[in-house]
């Protein structure tokens, strides 16, 4: 699996949002869209890439995806981990500290998730 540009993790999130329709559908999705065309090739790189399937539906193509939001947030998050944060989770968290970008209230709230072992609060 290779790694979204920007433009594609956009029209992605579109279609997982989505799920199985046509290029207007998930241009609807996505704010201040590019031109119909430039949408239509970017889906085609997805295709060709793997993380969505088209088929022929009359005269008009319609896609799903093939992999989850899940599933790629596991993969690529984890890579960011690994390059960046030597692997270590705690580095992670300790970047969005320095950084000012994780509150103390949040960090409460993660510590809360982990000893509960839930998703979401």
């Amino acid at each position: 699996m290779t790694k979204l540009t920007p433009q594609e993790e956009q029209l992605m999130i579109a279609i997982w949002k989505v799920g199985e329709g046509h290029v207007k559908a998930y241009m609807e999705h996505i704010d201040n869209p590019p031109p119909y065309t430039t949408v239509a090739s970017t889906i085609k790189n997805l295709e060709k890439k793997g993380y969505i399937q088209g088929r022929l539906f009359g005269n008009t193509y319609v896609y799903k995806p093939v992999i989850t939001e899940d599933e790629y947030k596991k993969k690529f998050m984890g890579s960011v981990v690994k390059d960046y944060f030597s692997n270590s989770y705690k580095e992670l968290v300790n970047f969005f500290v320095d950084q000012k970008k994780l509150s103390a209230q949040e960090l409460k709230e993660i510590v809360k998730m982990i000893e509960s072992g839930k998703k979401k609060l």
